[in-house]
């Protein structure tokens, strides 16, 4: 019987931690009798994805990547609609689509879920040409993720710095949407389209938002003052900004979403340029990842909300 093939992806420079023993680690998870395991390392921008592609086209049966969320969305954007699987092993700052997905932030564990876990499908959105498995988004949401992005060291801490730092800065805007039920014009503080319920960093945007419903949450934060800052930054990190006066949330399958001046946007909190009017979809059911069975699925949440915790006050 022909071996079935598993690829690992390292990215050798994300995140803090070494990953010298990941190979080592990979490979007592797999048989060797059942599984031929190809380790490659990245070099490059958009590397990944050529890899991921490649593993694609030779049927293999996993992807596995060891890197932050631009290694783990290079990866995945790759992998839909196709046979292959992906597995997360997070080294990254906010490892959105691990921390939504319930995987470990501590490489054994996030290992063990690789070994004993289950696949699940699911759903990712599509805004233009851009792909995202979390969110996508405007306004104070690009403004924020565009200054994160030349931050040396990352973490809650620094997401929140910049929050409360850049709040002042930010000038709202107007925007047009039309969505499946209607359309709306609304000058936003915040507009998030969400597939995932957080941005990662335990930041909840959307905690209603299901990752395998076929659509997406999106969350408008109409403007806010000074003082309704830090109040509303604490609801987003305590997965109550649903409860905000000032939020409005909408469930659709399709948004399209006008402005007045082209600008940024976010994915996945990579920020980029996009033009007057954007158009975002969620597509149904089109990657297949590694999760945890729902018994270790409750036990990694009460893990997870700890090591987030212990996080915040070790930072």
């Amino acid at each position: 019987m022909d071996k079935e093939k598993v690829c690992l992806v390292i990215n050798p420079i994300s995140g803090t931690e070494s990953k010298k023993n990941i190979p080592e680690m990979v490979a007592a998870v797999f048989d060797q009798k059942r599984f031929d395991l190809v380790i490659r390392v990245t070099g490059y921008p958009g590397h990944a994805t050529e890899i991921a592609r490649q593993a694609v086209t030779e049927s293999y049966r996993y992807v596995l990547t060891a890197g932050g969320d631009g290694t783990v969305n290079e990866v995945a954007r790759a992998l839909i609609n196709s046979d292959t699987t992906l597995g997360i092993i997070p080294f990254g700052s906010g490892n959105g689509l691990a921390r939504e997905l319930n995987i470990p932030m501590d490489a054994e564990k996030a290992l063990e879920i690789i070994r004993n876990g289950k696949s699940r499908t699911i759903d990712y959105g599509v805004a233009n040409d851009q792909i995202f498995f979390c969110t996508c988004g405007f306004g104070f949401d690009a403004f924020i993720s565009d200054r994160f992005a030349e931050e040396k060291k990352r973490g809650p801490l620094g997401y929140l710095r910049h929050i409360l730092e850049s709040a002042v800065d930010f000038r709202s805007e107007e925007y047009e949407l039309t969505y499946d039920e209607g359309s709306l014009t609304e000058r936003a503080f915040v507009l998030t389209c969400a597939n995932a319920s957080q941005y990662g960093n335990e930041a909840y945007i959307a905690p209603g938002a299901s990752m395998d419903d076929g659509k997406m949450n999106v969350s408008i934060l109409k403007p806010l003052n000074a003082l309704e800052i830090p109040q509303t930054t604490l609801q987003l990190f305590t997965k109550n900004i649903d409860k905000n006066s000032k939020m409005t949330t909408l469930v659709t399958q399709k948004l399209i979403i006008r402005r007045k001046r082209a600008g940024l946007m976010h994915v996945d909190g990579e920020p980029v340029e996009s033009g007057r009017e954007i158009t975002v979809e969620i597509r149904h059911r089109g990657l297949k990842v590694l999760v945890p069975t729902e018994r270790e699925k409750k036990k990694r949440e009460a893990e997870n909300i700890f090591n987030s915790l212990t996080r915040w006050f070790n930072e």
